[in-house]
């Protein structure tokens, strides 16, 4: 099995063609080839490309622990620069199917930088979802292990809850992430932000992801984030995301369309061998 291995500001991801995994990944697999000390080592797979008649490409995504994403931003990104350095692609915009939908892709700086056009951020209960009367989530208070905290919830595909701090810190996310991600509230699970507005154009994120654990860097929570931020009249539509990974700059449209551009960075090229597959986790 042949695996192409990139990171995105430190969120790593392995890339597998179906040509070479077969038609199916097991979620055993997934989680054993994403384990870091038996397998690979990766924040995700990759799972494409696919052929569809409704995009150029299709593009399944998996967490760590072998349930799906419906769309990672960082991982779009690695999956283009994947793409672009098989010749699949090139300067050109192409777009991918995820199971969240369709988006847009382009690379440039011959592969180093790629921008996603990632779709409309909403805030509405009843598309993320959130448990309760239909609503905008903004401004809500939940408590976390006895700490009253404010937060707003948004879907850019996939659901995020993002939680407002005057300081943002790994611990936090490692300490709330983990219990926020998994509150009754949020029926599918949430993505979790701890974000600081620096200012107008720049916001410090601390993320948990759903599926995943702790992150150094991810796209889509970048999107989700720098919506709320803009929606909370706390930031103009132009904004610098700094994560411990690096940084993402997020492009907001009035109605909320999120444009997301950011490095990629390959790592490896390589052949998993079929002992790796005998060992159980």
């Amino acid at each position: 099995m042949e695996f192409f291995k990139y990171h995105a500001l430190g969120n790593d991801y392995i890339v597998l063609a179906p040509a070479d995994a077969g038609s199916q990944l097991t979620p055993s697999q997934i989680r054993l080839i994403c384990h870091r000390n038996y397998g690979v080592g990766s924040d995700g797979i990759l799972f494409g490309p696919f052929e569809t008649s409704k995009c150029d490409f299709a593009l399944r995504i998996f967490n760590p622990d072998g349930s799906e994403a419906e769309k990672s931003g960082n991982g779009l990104r690695i999956f283009s620069r994947y793409l672009w350095d098989r010749g699949m692609v090139h300067e050109r915009p192409f777009t991918i199917l995820t199971a969240a939908g369709k988006v847009t892709s382009r690379v440039g700086r011959e592969g180093k930088k790629v921008t996603v056009e990632m779709g409309r951020v909403s805030f509405k209960s009843r598309q993320i979802p959130v448990q309760g009367p239909s609503r905008e989530v903004i401004n809500e208070a939940i408590v976390v292990d006895g700490q009253e905290l404010c937060f707003c919830a948004a879907t850019i595909g996939n659901p995020h809850c993002v939680v407002l701090r005057d300081e943002v810190t790994p611990e936090q996310a490692q300490k709330w992430g983990p219990l926020i991600e998994k509150d009754p509230r949020f029926p599918n699970r949430t993505n979790v932000q701890f974000m600081k507005i620096l200012d107008r154009g720049n916001i410090q994120i601390e993320i948990w992801e759903r599926g995943a654990g702790y992150t150094l860097a991810s796209g889509s929570s970048s999107s989700a984030a720098a919506a709320v931020a803009y929606r909370l009249g706390l930031c103009d539509p132009h904004i610098a995301v700094h994560m411990p990974g690096g940084k993402i700059e997020i492009t907001l449209s009035r109605d909320f369309s999120i444009s997301m551009s950011g490095p990629v960075t390959k790592i490896a090229e390589g052949t998993i061998s079929d002992e790796m597959f005998s060992w159980e986790t």
